[in-house]
């Protein structure tokens, strides 16, 4: 079925240029190699960042028992799984659709779930996660879940997600700290120290505003620029200034910038291990979240995509929409098998549609760049986090713009979205966001006589939810402890 373009102003060519080109139909879709080429590199230059963040993230954060994963290995999962499941979209999604560990679910591991589990049972998880979604692709199940959430609440899930890691930026660079309880204060946290001090702040206050200042110039790249540049800036201060700590990272160069890739996490997980360290209704609670996350995240990223590259058909929908979903579930499985979390669709796959990219062709060229950055890991191990953390304060302001789409006016929607948004980052819990907003939902419908609104799935899962806060006095009150 051919598809419309918003392709270029210039003529697209009218015969086919061999094997390839019929394969991926990149004349039929009005793009050429040139601009699949460019449409790659856009793609990887826009998220590679992801190779830099999420071994802060995941590495930073411990596990129930103290363990931390190797940054190294990290880097190299990283890479590895952005770089297969890339290249198997591209051949068999046929679609400019890049992938990799996703920002917000690689919060959750780290924050939420590594907390109460080993790292094992933790990525066992997200494999379970993964495993799911394919159910919920293959069944059709997709779109009575889908059905089920209303679009607000899904909006202020992602919005909550962006503060919540937005926070985690100022929390990491140490912009924001804790003040300690016996300082006998009113406010939890503190500017700093109570003050802003030391070159390590310095570079972090210099890369939001370099950041901030990209992403206003609309600049290709923003966040990979100011990561790299910052870096480069850590570097030099940590050579010619008496820096008393940097935190977990040095900006040290590395002897050597090339190294074999580290693949010492692959296959480190435990399908069924977190049943045996939390309760039933916990593991239920933590899957439940990351197929929310995972699975309408998708979906809002693949339609937006496809849009922008006019490949919708004439009812509006993705070409081939199971089988994408079906290989972004393939994905999180991948993600979860090789410690790197859950793998997914990116949004900045849209940097690459803006330079023409109209095939999985574009794919082939992300996915490649992402399998030679295998061997630079060494390199990818000196960001500080004081340079990386401005990322994650630009992509919370990514996710916040979608605060603008719901309708404040309409209390029944905006409390419960308004409830899901402030106590993922108050409470440092992105179950907890969900959870809120969930009963305030169904309480609120249900008091304005309104409760056959509200889908049977929604129902069950605010149950849930409910269980799962007020599970220390159920305890009690039925004796089990």
């Amino acid at each position: 079925m051919q598809t419309s373009t918003t392709g270029p102003a210039e003529a697209p060519p009218v015969r086919s240029n061999g094997p390839l080109d019929q394969f991926f139909r990149i004349t039929e879709r009005g793009s050429t190699f040139g601009r699949e080429i460019r449409g790659g590199f856009a793609t990887f230059f826009t998220m590679a960042y992801i190779l830099v963040l999420n071994p802060i993230i995941l590495g930073s954060a411990e596990d129930k028992f103290g363990n931390q994963l190797d940054a190294a290995q990290l880097a190299t999962a990283t890479a590895l799984v952005a770089a297969v499941m890339t290249v198997i979209m591209g051949v068999g999604g046929n679609l400019p659709l890049a992938l990799a560990a996703g920002l917000g679910l690689n919060a959750v591991v780290a924050f939420q779930i590594a907390p109460l589990m080993s790292w094992d049972d933790a990525m066992g998880l997200i494999v379970l996660e993964g495993l799911l979604i394919c159910v919920l692709v293959l069944t059709g199940l997709r779109e009575a879940v889908m059905h089920a959430i209303p679009q607000p609440l899904k909006q202020a899930i992602s919005v909550g997600i962006g503060l919540f890691i937005a926070f985690i930026g100022f929390v990491d660079a140490g912009f924001v700290t804790r003040i300690p309880d016996a300082a006998n204060t009113t406010v939890p946290v503190q500017l700093g120290t109570g003050a802003l001090t030391g070159w390590p702040m310095l570079v972090f206050c210099l890369g939001v505003l370099v950041t901030i200042v990209l992403l206003a110039r609309k600049v290709k790249g923003a966040i990979l620029i100011s990561i790299v540049l910052m870096t480069l800036v850590s570097v030099v201060i940590n050579e010619i200034a008496d820096v008393k700590s940097w935190g977990l990272t040095e900006p040290a160069l590395p002897g050597n910038p090339v190294a074999s890739p580290d693949f010492g996490l692959l296959g480190e997980f435990d399908l069924l291990g977190a049943f045996g360290q939390v309760s039933v209704l916990t593991v239920v609670l933590l899957v439940f979240t990351l197929i929310l996350s995972d699975f309408f995240d998708t979906m809002g990223t693949v339609v937006g995509v496809t849009a922008e590259a006019g490949l919708l058909d004439e009812r509006g929908q993705v070409p081939g929409l199971g089988r994408v979903l079906l290989i972004d579930s393939a994905a999180a499985v991948a993600g979860g098998a090789a410690s790197a979390s859950s793998a997914t669709t990116y949004i900045e796959s849209a940097a690459g549609v803006g330079e023409g990219a109209r095939t999985g062709f574009a794919n082939l060229v992300t996915g490649g760049l992402f399998a030679l950055a295998l061997f630079f890991t060494p390199v990818l191990t000196i960001v500080p986090l004081q340079a990386a953390s401005p990322a994650l304060v630009a992509v919370g302001f990514l996710m916040m713009t979608q605060v603008k789409h719901i309708d404040w006016d309409r209390y029944e929607l905006a409390v419960p979205a308004f409830l899901t948004i402030v106590v993922m980052p108050f409470t440092y819990s992105i179950t907890n966001g969900i959870g809120a907003g969930f009963i305030a939902y169904v309480v609120i419908k249900a008091c304005l006589g309104k409760a056959r609104e509200v889908h049977w799935l929604l129902w069950g899962t605010a149950a849930l939810f409910f269980v799962y806060f007020a599970i220390d006095p159920l305890e009690q009150v039925l004796g089990i402890k």
